[in-house]
């Protein structure tokens, strides 16, 4: 690997870049002007070629300087940007969620957390990757799993993966409740990753016949799906008890599939939590089922 410059003669030309003047960005460092101007030296006699013209009253880039400095200010820029996002703000809590749990769950109720916490700043991380509380610098995390999930980690049960059959009232408009088991074999299917159909058929001991149906890469997407009348999804109970209240979905059969991975919320062991996360963890035990 070649060696990269002195980090100080980077930071003087990167304030240099910025200001065009020496003094200026001596003011800014901190440094005299005499300081800057020999790092800003040392760092052309580094790279063998001119970053500056010398102009009576500040300095211009020369076209290598004008190219090597906008590469410098965005390194030094993500430097920064990384170091803020690991450093605590007060009040600022970050959560990881899956996509689904974030949709159709978490942001449903973030007004009743904001009108209880107006104070505290939740940000919300929504992937489906694996976050790590130190590396991504998140403070708390909600994920489906089984415990134990490790000694350095405190869990909470928040839910339990009670998988019930939905769709949409227009789907089955005609059709009493609980739907008839060989007319649930002829509608169409809404599959995601976690394939549940298999078991739930055979629980009811029906084989589909309605064809390959419609797959989703997401839980969500499944339920917007159903929601639009497209098929019949299998999906956790928490996560759609809103459109179940208002109507815009139905559960169609009584029975319901435990699934094996229930969903917790996530915090690291400490015996020093601060305020607000201890509060967020608080608002989501109150939300918990019992």
């Amino acid at each position: 690997m070649a060696q990269l410059p002195p980090l100080n003669a980077l930071r003087a030309f990167d304030a240099a870049g910025r200001h065009l003047n020496f003094r200026a960005a001596a003011d800014e460092l901190g440094v005299t002007q005499g300081a800057v101007a020999q790092h800003v030296r040392q760092l052309e006699a580094q790279l063998g070629l001119p970053l500056f013209e010398r102009l009576p009253k500040g300095v211009s880039f020369t076209p290598a300087g004008r190219g090597y400095h906008a590469r410098i200010a965005a390194a030094f820029q993500e430097l920064r940007a990384a170091t803020e996002a690991l450093r605590p703000t007060p009040g600022k809590v970050l959560i990881s969620v899956t996509p689904s749990f974030a949709a159709k769950w978490l942001i449903p109720n973030l007004p009743d957390f904001a009108a209880s916490h107006p104070d505290i700043d939740l940000q919300i991380l929504a992937t489906e990757n694996v976050s790590r509380f130190h590396g991504d610098g998140i403070d708390l995390a909600v994920r489906q799993g089984e415990p134990p999930f490790g000694a350095a980690l405190e869990a909470m049960r928040l839910f339990r993966q009670d998988i019930i059959a939905i769709a949409a009232p227009s789907l089955i408009a005609g059709s009493p409740l609980p739907l008839d088991p060989t007319v649930l074999a002829d509608l169409p299917k809404l599959h995601d990753t976690h394939d549940l159909w298999p078991d739930y058929l055979q629980a009811l001991g029906i084989e589909d016949q309605s064809g390959r149906g419609l797959r989703l890469s997401q839980t969500t997407l499944s339920i917007d799906a159903a929601r639009a009348g497209q098929g019949i999804a299998l999906v956790s109970r928490f996560l759609v008890a809103g459109e179940l209240a208002a109507g815009q979905l139905v559960q169609i059969r009584p029975e319901v599939l435990s699934g094996k991975q229930n969903f917790y919320l996530l915090a690291a062991r400490s015996k020093r939590r601060d305020p607000a996360t201890q509060a967020v963890l608080d608002w989501f035990s109150s939300k918990a089922e019992t």
